[in-house]
C-alpha cells in the first residue's frame, strides 16, 4: 500500500460557516484521534487528500506544524448530491501496530464454460499492520464448476494479515447458467403484461 503525505494546518475554529470557508478556499476539515491523546482538529488541500483516499485504507502521513503523524482514514463524509468529501475521521497509528480494517474482495479469472457465479462476501475483516494493509484480496474462480464454494477460510490473505471473519462465511457461490428460452422469455412477459393490466 502506497504511502500519502499531505500537509495539515492545525484549526480553531468549528461549524457549518467554517465548513463553508474551508471549502471555498479548498481545504477540507478533519480531526485525528487515537491513543487515549487528545483530537487533534485540522484542514487538508482538498485535491490531494480526495485523491489519496480513493484507496481502501489509504495510510496518511499528515505533517502538522513540522510534525509527522501516521493515520487511516476511519470515517469519510460526502454531500449526498456533489459527493464531494465534506469531513474526514482519522485514526492515529504507530509503526507495526495491528489495526482492524474491512478489505475489498476482488474476484479474478473465468469459470468452466457453463457456469455463473454470485459473490456472497465483497469485503472482508482482516488483522494487519497499520503500515501494510492491503487494498484487497483477490480470489481465483479459475475453471471452477457448478457446486463449489469458496469459503473465507480459501482465501490466500496477503503477508501479515490474519482472517478476522467467520472461516464458514460463503464467499463466492457457483452454480449451472440456466438459459431462458425465446418461448419462456415471451410467457414471463405476457404474464406480467397480464399482472400489470390486472392492477
Amino acid at each position: 500500500m502506497s504511502e500519502q503525505k499531505l500537509a495539515a494546518e492545525v484549526r480553531t475554529e468549528f461549524g457549518k460557516g467554517f465548513a463553508r470557508r474551508a471549502r471555498m478556499a479548498n481545504l477540507i476539515p478533519a480531526v485525528i484521534y487515537g491513543h487515549g491523546a487528545e483530537p487533534i482538529h485540522i484542514t487538508l488541500p482538498a485535491k490531494a487528500t480526495t485523491l489519496a483516499v480513493r484507496v481502501a485504507n489509504a495510510l496518511l502521513t499528515l505533517d502538522i506544524n513540522g510534525e509527522k503523524h501516521l493515520a487511516l482514514v476511519k470515517d469519510i463524509q460526502r454531500d449526498p448530491i456533489k459527493q464531494i468529501i465534506e469531513h474526514l475521521d482519522l485514526l492515529t497509528v504507530r509503526t507495526g501496530e495491528k489495526v482492524t480494517v474491512d478489505v475489498p474482495v476482488h474476484v479474478t479469472g473465468e469459470l468452466a464454460p457453463g457456469n455463473v457465479y454470485n459473490q456472497e462476501m465483497t469485503v472482508v475483516s482482516l488483522e494487519a499492520e497499520a503500515t501494510h494493509l492491503p487494498t484487497a484480496v483477490e480470489v481465483s474462480i479459475e475453471g471452477r464448476a457448478a457446486g463449489e464454494h469458496i469459503h473465507a477460510s480459501d482465501l490466500v490473505l496477503p503477508k501479515g494479515s490474519v482472517l478476522l471473519a467467520d472461516p464458514e462465511s460463503l464467499v463466492v457461490n457457483i452454480s449451472e447458467a440456466t438459459e431462458v428460452t425465446e418461448e419462456e422469455a415471451s410467457e414471463g412477459a405476457t404474464a406480467e403484461a397480464s399482472e400489470a393490466s390486472a392492477e
